[in-house]
């Protein structure tokens, strides 16, 4: 997916072009979707990619929503060296929108914790 910085400023709030398109991150524990409990699916809030299973969701303590797998191909990754830290970031494979960080601390069966933002995220309900 292709758009120009003037139409992701027009399709995204403030907040989600500072996270989605300018790398930010949202203060941890502010998320809205970081208690969210429901069966679904979680989406690209930039544009709508099927990005992580609610099923692979749990609680890190971190602050921000955590996956201990993405589904599909549909996450890319890229060092990440800035902050004066190593980590991997990850974007959603189709527009390149910022989701977060991937971090091999997570739980049984990958091992992996995706660190993501709610402001990077939609949330579509099983039931909707």
């Amino acid at each position: 997916m292709s758009h120009d910085e003037r139409e992701w400023k027009e399709k995204l709030s403030p907040e989600q072009y500072r996270v989605l398109r300018e790398k930010g991150t949202e203060r941890p524990f502010s998320g809205a979707l970081l208690d969210e409990k429901r069966p679904g699916i979680y989406v690209c809030a930039g544009c709508g990619t099927e990005l992580f299973s609610a099923d692979t969701k749990f609680d890190a303590g971190c602050g921000w929503p955590s996956f201990y797998q993405s589904l599909g191909d549909q996450v890319e990754y890229k060092e990440d060296v800035s902050m004066g830290m190593r980590r991997t970031e990850i974007l959603c494979a189709n527009c390149g929108g910022h989701l977060g960080h991937v971090f091999p601390d997570g739980p049984i069966p990958t091992g992996q914790r995706y660190c993501v933002n709610s402001l990077s995220l939609d949330f579509k309900a099983a039931d909707e």
